[in-house]
């Protein structure tokens, strides 16, 4: 039975999530909590494996009903083999990624069916749904210019603009679960937004 707290961090690529989630899975450590960071696609070994024919440059070729299905397999064996037992022994996960992703990337930036993706997503991660989600707000013709180019990567600028306005209505439909916090300016000054949005969910 599930018992520990289940975090998801989400945004546009370049945002800055690892960094804000080793902070916040340090912060949570400090204040008692036994904390598991992972992230989608690639948290488990099979994952890796997934990781790289998703993103690798060189497969153009990967049609989208295959990479929305690779994301939810990744997601489907991160879930099972390392999400869920750490919830279940009590662990306060931190995860990079989840089905809102899928849902802003496949969804909305390429325009495939919405409630599908859901659907098949919901299914993958046997209906596993964060307690809190922080979404890092920031314009991807800024936070694009700290990545490396990946296939994701390589997509227009207006795919991500409509990737991030995916994720700022995902927010406006759920606005108890999801966050939205500014990912501009210091480092030390997005990590206490977080904090904030973390309200007392995390004593």
């Amino acid at each position: 039975m599930r018992q520990g707290l289940f975090i998801t961090l989400e945004g546009v690529d370049g945002v800055g999530k690892t960094t804000q989630a080793l902070l916040l899975k340090r912060c949570l450590e400090q204040r008692g909590h036994t904390v598991l960071h992972t992230f989608e696609p690639g948290g488990t070994v099979l994952g890796s494996q997934i990781r790289q024919l998703l993103l690798n440059p060189e497969h153009k070729e990967l049609h989208s009903m295959t990479e929305i299905l690779l994301y939810a397999a990744d997601r489907a064996q991160h879930v099972f083999e390392t999400v869920l037992p750490a919830l279940e022994g009590g662990q306060t996960v931190v995860c990079e990624r989840f089905i809102d992703s899928s849902v802003a990337y496949q969804g909305y930036g390429l325009g495939l069916d919405i409630e599908g993706i859901k659907d098949i997503n919901r299914w993958a991660s046997g209906g596993l749904i964060p307690d809190l989600t922080i979404y890092l707000d920031a314009d991807p013709a800024e936070s694009l210019k700290k990545t490396k180019g990946d296939r994701i990567e390589q997509r227009t600028l207006e795919y991500y603009a409509r990737v991030r306005e995916g994720f700022l209505t995902i927010a406006q439909e759920e606005p108890k679960r999801v966050q939205v916090i500014c990912a501009t300016g210091s480092i030390e000054e997005v990590a206490s937004r977080v904090l904030e949005a973390l309200g007392g969910i995390c004593p």
